[in-house]
């Protein structure tokens, strides 16, 4: 139980650090701690598998991407500074508070919605699952390769968007 709260304690800190940086970079680095700890909450449920494609898949290549964006758009800080020196209108303060706001009600009512209704309806227990690394590739690659492709082919946009935006900030030309 003491692994569990001092998992559960890291991927909450490093969660609330990646939106309290100022740092793109450092922000990243975060979030890669706080998948790392919840990979070790996947290994104390007895799901190492799903442990380890946490690591390799989230930490290992998204993160790798991000950093990798983050590094090419050149961004080491937040430039509201240089925003305002610019005369870019940005939207007040207030406006953003009173959204977080709405979005945080509209989270807590969602959040104890499900609570109300997962004590209404019975837990349906699984009879087999999935039990090896075999029938989910298989899995995978037949019931969900068209979703499995089109996220690659997401992340490949992201990707040459990240690059077509960094090449028109320094003034190269698209």
């Amino acid at each position: 139980m003491i692994l569990f709260y001092l998992f559960a304690a890291v991927a909450v800190l490093a969660s609330l650090l990646v939106i309290a940086q100022r740092n793109p970079i450092y922000s990243v680095l975060f979030l890669i701690a706080s998948f790392g700890a919840l990979s070790g909450l996947y290994v104390l449920l007895e799901a190492p598998f799903v442990a380890v494609i946490q690591i390799i898949v989230y930490a290992g290549a998204i993160m790798v991407l991000f950093l990798f964006v983050v590094m090419l758009l050149n961004a080491p800080h937040e430039d509201t500074e240089e925003d305002l020196e610019r005369g870019v209108r940005l939207p007040s303060a207030g406006r953003v508070r009173v959204f977080g706001a709405l979005l945080a009600i509209a989270l807590a009512g969602e959040l104890i919605w499900v609570v109300l209704a997962s004590r209404r309806a019975p837990i349906a227990i699984a009879g087999a699952g999935v039990s090896s690394v075999r029938a989910i590739g298989r899995t995978l690659f037949t019931e969900y390769a068209f979703p499995f492709e089109v996220t690659s082919v997401l992340i490949l946009v992201a990707l040459v968007g990240s690059v077509v935006l960094a090449r028109s900030k320094s003034g190269d030309g698209v």
